[in-house]
C-alpha cells in the first residue's frame, strides 16, 4: 500500500482495498451508502462487496451510466434515495465509478443536509488519474460541462488497479488522454516515457505518477485561482466538442476522446500565441492521432462550439480563457484568445485529418 498526502486527506493506492475497510472501521458512521451506475454495479460492486460486508449493512444507490445523465434531475434522484434510506449528517457516501459517478456523487454529498462525508473509489483510468482527485464536484447544465458544482474535498480516495481490468479498451484510451496531458503540461520526461506506450501497458506506477503531478498542482492552488488552470489544457475546446457530441452524435465522444481533439487545437494555439515550437506541436499531434480516432466535423458547427466556449468557467470579462503550452512539459494560463483564432484552430484540425 502506498499513499499521497493531498488537501487534508490521503490518496491511497491499495489493490486489496483492505485500507478502505480499516478507514471506515475507525469512524463511527451512522449509515454507509454506495453510489454506482449500472456498469459499476455489475463489474465493480462485486469486488467491493466482500469488504463492505464485514462492516455491516450498506445501501446501494444506482444511476444510469453516461455523461448525459450527470445532471440535476439524476442528482435529485440521488438525494431522494438518500432520504428514503434515512441518511443523516453522520452518513458516508462511497462513490464507486468513473468520472460521472465521482463528480455527481461528490456534488450530491457536498450539498445533502449541507454536506456529508464522501469517499471516492474511482474505477476508470480517467477517474483514477484525474476526476477523483482535487475536490472538484459537479454536474452539467444542458450541454455545459460541470457548470454547477463545489470545491469539496473527499475524506479519502482509494485507488485499486483491479478495477482497470473491468474496462474495455475504449475506456482505457479515454483515460490515457489525461495521462498524456499531465506530461505535456508539467513533466516533459514523463511525456516522452509514456507517449509510445500501448494503453494496456499502463500500470499502477503510471497512475501514481499522474496523480502525483495533479496533486502537486492542486495543493499549490486548491480553488483554481492560478496554477491549477494549467490542468485545463485541451479542455476549453475539448469540453465544447464533448458537449456538442453529447447532443448531436449517435455515439457521443468520451471525455478523453473530446479533449484529445481539444489538445491538438490548443496545441496549434500554443504554437501561434505562446511559443510552442513547431517540432513539439508535430510531436503532440502524432501522439494523439496514433492513439485516438479522428473526429469529423465541419465549420457549420463552429458558432455552436463558440457558444459553448463562451460559457466556459475559465472566461473573464467576456474573453475566452485558455491554458497553452510554451514547450512540452510547461504550460501557462489566463491566455485569452479571439474567436477568429479559435476558429482558425478548428480549421487546422479539420485540414489535418482531411
Amino acid at each position: 500500500m502506498q499513499f499521497i498526502e493531498s488537501l487534508g486527506y490521503q490518496v491511497v493506492f491499495d489493490d486489496s482495498l483492505q485500507s478502505l475497510k480499516t478507514f471506515i472501521q475507525e469512524r463511527n458512521y451512522s449509515k454507509i451508502l454506495v453510489l454506482v451506475d449500472r456498469n459499476t454495479s455489475d463489474h465493480c460492486l462485486p469486488i467491493l462487496q466482500p469488504i463492505l460486508a464485514d462492516l455491516g449493512n450498506f445501501d446501494v444507490i444506482e444511476v444510469d451510466p453516461g455523461e448525459e445523465n450527470k445532471n440535476i434531475d439524476f442528482c435529485i434522484g440521488v438525494w431522494n434515495t438518500m432520504l428514503d434510506f434515512g441518511a443523516d449528517r453522520h452518513s458516508l457516501l462511497i462513490n464507486l465509478g468513473g468520472g460521472v459517478v465521482t463528480d455527481m456523487g461528490g456534488f450530491a454529498a457536498s450539498t445533502f443536509k449541507r454536506g456529508i462525508d464522501f469517499i471516492q473509489v474511482p474505477t476508470t483510468l480517467l477517474s483514477q488519474v484525474d476526476a477523483s482527485v482535487g475536490g472538484k464536484t459537479g454536474i452539467d447544465l444542458d450541454n455545459y460541462k460541470n457548470i454547477i458544482g463545489t470545491f469539496t474535498q473527499p475524506q479519502a480516495v482509494f485507488i485499486s488497479s483491479v478495477f482497470l481490468k473491468t474496462l474495455e479498451r475504449r475506456q482505457l484510451i479515454s483515460g490515457f488522454a489525461e495521462v498524456i496531458k499531465h506530461g505535456l503540461i508539467f513533466d516533459g520526461s514523463y511525456y516522452n516515457k509514456i507517449k509510445n506506450l500501448d494503453v494496456n501497458a499502463i500500470t499502477s506506477e503510471y497512475v501514481r505518477h499522474s496523480v502525483g503531478i495533479k496533486n502537486t498542482v492542486i495543493t499549490q492552488d486548491p480553488k483554481e485561482k492560478g496554477l491549477r488552470k494549467i490542468l485545463n489544457f485541451g479542455h476549453t475546446i475539448g469540453h465544447a466538442i464533448e458537449g456538442y457530441s453529447l447532443v448531436h452524435d449517435e455515439q457521443s465522444l468520451l471525455h478523453g476522446e473530446a479533449i484529445a481533439v481539444g489538445m491538438i487545437c490548443e496545441g496549434y494555439l500554443s504554437h501561434k500565441l505562446n511559443g510552442l515550437p513547431l517540432e513539439d506541436l508535430h510531436d503532440l499531434i502524432a501522439t494523439f492521432r496514433k492513439n485516438f480516432n479522428d473526429y469529423q466535423f465541419d465549420d457549420s458547427i463552429d458558432h455552436e462550439l463558440l457558444g459553448l466556449m463562451n460559457n466556459d468557467k475559465k472566461n473573464h470579462s467576456n474573453q475566452i480563457g485558455f491554458a497553452l503550452l510554451s514547450k512540452i512539459g510547461s504550460c501557462d494560463y489566463d491566455i485569452f484568445v479571439t474567436e477568429d483564432l479559435i476558429m482558425e484552430s478548428l480549421d487546422f484540425y479539420r485540414n489535418l485529418i482531411a
